[in-house]
């Protein structure tokens, strides 16, 4: 153990919390997990992902909390630990939406004198738990920065440290607004389009398994997911989500009315025109 390494706590030890545990610990940090399934939290710490239980005594030695549940567990989890943290420590939370748990990460920090920062981990995999978390799922991964003082360098500086050891390369700084606003496209869409492209009768056909390639398993890639997350996530994110719903099917809707009229034209055109805007993304 390498004593001049922060203490870490990390509140929930699922696909992301024990990844992160797993490679904080690896790096030399002396980390601290809870899980609402104590026989993971007793397994983690068996195997050595964790060191102890992050419980009202551990919080507040920690420097660095993360916390890797769902948006509701964490808003509440921040509530009823508040007074235990440790006033010069800097907790993360890493929910897939920003603008609701911000602000109460953000009260809470201000009444009990710890700091708050949103973050938002870009990688994980379609199956989650303990048991499919590892050590490097971060290499080379890109982490979400939502702080309400961006100018603040000396904060900026101890999450990024952190954060890369934990393996993450690149870093994001936006606002809960604009986060959720490109999250809504970048994930909850895409999430949405291949739950929805699966149920389509024909995908049971014998056929399908043999003429299927690369563009059937992306497409349905993240059509597994868990339901229970996914629809807290899209729920809180809905006013983006419905924007970003009703411009794809505004667009499908000229495709179908060129496939209708069998104008070979208008097709093309549309097919450019999304050509076009991949290689102009893949550009930049």
């Amino acid at each position: 153990m390498q004593s001049n390494k922060a203490k870490i706590g990390i509140v929930g030890l699922g696909l992301i919390g024990g990844s992160l545990a797993a490679a904080l610990h690896d790096a030399g940090y002396a980390v601290f997990g809870c899980d609402k399934e104590k026989s993971i939290q007793d397994f983690a710490e068996v195997a050595g992902t964790i060191d102890g239980k992050l419980d009202e005594k551990t919080i507040s030695e920690c420097d660095v909390v993360f916390i890797a549940i769902t948006l509701e567990q964490a808003k509440n989890w921040i509530v009823e630990n508040a007074e235990y943290i440790n006033k010069d420590a800097l907790v993360i939370d890493c929910c897939g939406v920003k603008r609701e748990i911000c602000k109460v990460g953000e009260e809470a920090a201000a009444a009990n004198g710890f700091t708050f920062m949103g973050g938002h981990p870009m990688a994980g995999k379609q199956v989650g738990g303990y048991k499919n978390s590892r050590a490097d799922l971060f290499r080379d991964a890109a982490f979400c920065l939502v702080p309400s003082d961006k100018n603040d360098i000396r904060l900026m500086m101890k999450a990024k440290t952190v954060l890369a050891d934990a393996g993450f390369s690149k870093f994001i700084v936006m606002t809960p607004d604009e986060h959720d606003r490109v999250i809504a496209f970048t994930s909850q869409l895409a999430h949405l389009i291949s739950n929805a492209y699966i149920k389509s009768d024909i995908a049971e056909a014998d056929e399908v398994a043999m003429l299927s390639g690369g563009a059937f398993r992306d497409m349905t890639r993240v059509a597994y997911l868990d339901e229970a997350m996914w629809t807290e996530l899209f729920l809180q994110n809905g006013d983006n989500l419905l924007s970003e719903l009703n411009d794809f099917i505004e667009e499908l809707e000229r495709y179908k009315v060129a496939l209708e009229n069998k104008n070979s034209d208008a097709l093309a055109k549309l097919l450019i025109e999304g050509k076009e805007r991949k290689q102009k993304i893949e550009g930049k």
